[in-house]
């Protein structure tokens, strides 16, 4: 009876003829669903159990469903890429289901996309887009990069590669990471600081840290209220991250000028959300990982991660 593997991670179902032929010379049948973002808990607890591994992308991988899954087949899982938030792992443990994610392999590609939003801010590029795209033809001023305050919260993988592309652009770097394993020289940085502290300096505030009980909604009214008038905020990590009523009322004030987010707190972004309202803010689809370089590296990463789960040669 050959293997059988449940893939729900959209960048590797949309590239899933590149990796197809390494699965058929194992003999093993691949379940891909149709996902748009992610499955709910209950078609997860439908599909699980008829799986013997599962690579998962950013579905609720709840101890629910691990528990059907462990009365199935489920033998193994991995996440791919980075991020982990949505995983229990510590119902794996319990079920004794090995499980592993696929740190690593792309965080020079989400901090590109945070450069990008940042540029795009400061230029207002996407604002004009949309503004030439109607026929109008505006030229709002903007704000020049160089000497302006950055600070960027977690020091990880994405955010490391973040500080090594600010360099290029004359400004003044700072990090926040309380577990940060290196000094600020050794980052790249002014400063490593506790969040909020000095917050009211910062002209950009980019997120690329993980998603905690901790840092839950670290942006709320509270530390906005510590932030200095007109600032950009950038968030490419998790959604969690910010209190977005808080950052409504933030944008319709003007405390904060503007924001781009490539990730949210309901996903896909409600059509009822207050955010939509504005036209100076840039969104995306929590898609900062996905380049065909990037998704080649974490797929094949997991799939190794999987076949040793699996103990196939």
């Amino acid at each position: 009876m050959p293997f059988k593997v449940l893939i729900t991670c959209p960048p590797m179902l949309n590239s899933i003829e590149e990796f197809r032929q390494i699965f058929t010379n194992k003999n093993i049948e691949l379940v891909t669903p149709d996902v748009v973002q992610v499955l709910s808990e209950a078609q997860l607890i439908e599909l699980v159990p008829q799986a013997d591994a599962w690579i998962i992308g950013d579905d609720p991988a709840t101890e629910k469903v691990f528990i059907a899954g462990k009365k199935g087949k489920l033998k193994c899982a991995v996440k791919w890429g980075v991020g982990t938030d949505n995983v229990d792992f510590e119902a794996c443990k319990k079920l004794d289901i090995p499980i592993a994610n696929t740190p690593h392999m792309f965080g020079g590609e989400v901090a590109d996309l945070a450069m990008a939003y940042l540029l795009g801010l400061a230029r207002h590029s996407y604002l004009i887009d949309k503004a030439v795209k109607r026929g109008e033809w505006i030229k709002p001023t903007a704000i020049s990069v160089a000497g302006k305050n950055v600070f960027v919260a977690g020091l990880g993988d994405i955010g490391r590669s973040l500080i090594k592309r600010l360099q290029g652009f004359d400004v003044n770097t700072y990090a926040y990471d309380p577990f940060a394993l290196c000094t600020a020289e050794e980052a790249g940085v002014k400063e490593i600081l506790n969040f909020p502290d000095l917050l009211g300096q910062a002209d950009f505030l980019v997120l690329c840290c993980s998603l905690t009980a901790s840092s839950r909604h670290m942006i709320n009214a509270i530390s906005i209220a510590s932030m200095k008038n007109g600032i950009f905020v950038i968030n490419v990590a998790r959604g969690g991250l910010i209190d977005e009523a808080a950052l409504t009322e933030g944008l319709q004030s003007g405390k904060i000028a503007a924001a781009a987010l490539d990730v949210f707190e309901t996903e896909p972004l409600p059509l009822e959300s207050g955010l939509r309202g504005f036209d100076q803010c840039i969104f995306g689809t929590h898609n900062g990982s996905n380049t065909t370089e990037a998704v080649r590296r974490a797929s094949n990463k997991a799939i190794e991660i999987l076949f040793q789960f699996l103990n196939i040669g």
